[in-house]
């Protein structure tokens, strides 16, 4: 086949098919593009709760450390309850002390007996008062008169993945000795209103 001849025109068809497929390639390329935002959109929110379902599962490990570590020093100590979480360490009930790894800082709350704390609180409905908690941040810990340390929970008030013990925030996940996980007590928190003793 022969081509134009020099100063001759080429023919429409010769013009556009180059055009036509530059187009179409723009338009695969589009498509693609699209397929892959999708693609991400889809698993970015599943490997977020894959992370949060993990580190889930850590709080629930690490507060259970705890709970173990309260009782082998109560054990070792008849009679008296930690009133530092670093005291657990010293007396090495704890092998290290863990961080919250539902907080950005990593401190928890700590769970302490009421009456130890000073507090009188009003007997519920049915007159009993035992079934009641102080949970007050790691950092005021030391404006507490006599903390008796009974375990911890998460500072995080983020709304959980994981339903546990009925409870569906990680401020409502609480580890503590003498815990019976079918009655969660009263919670009373730091600086909320209450007699002093």
């Amino acid at each position: 086949m022969v081509g134009p001849r020099p100063g001759q025109p080429r023919t429409a068809g010769a013009r556009t098919r180059p055009a036509a497929q530059g187009g179409y390639l723009v338009i695969m390329l589009m498509m693609a593009v699209f397929a892959i935002t999708l693609g991400f959109l889809i698993a970015v929110p599943v490997w977020q709760t894959e992370v949060k379902r993990e580190k889930e599962e850590e709080l629930i490990f690490r507060g259970k450390q705890y709970v173990e570590a309260v009782r082998l020093y109560v054990l070792k100590n008849p009679g008296r309850f930690p009133a530092s979480l670093k005291e657990l360490l010293d007396k090495k009930c704890i092998r290290r002390l863990y961080k919250d790894p539902m907080s950005a800082t990593g401190e928890w709350n700590v769970i302490l007996n009421v009456s130890s704390a000073g507090l009188t609180v009003q007997a519920g409905a049915g007159g009993a008062s035992e079934n009641q908690v102080y949970v007050v941040p790691e950092k005021s810990l030391p404006s507490v008169r006599q903390p008796v340390i009974l375990g911890v929970v998460s500072s995080s008030k983020s709304p959980s993945v994981k339903i546990y013990n009925d409870q569906d925030s990680y401020d409502k996940w609480l580890f503590y000795y003498g815990q019976d996980p079918k009655k969660l007590p009263k919670i009373i928190y730091y600086g909320e209103k209450t007699k002093a003793s």
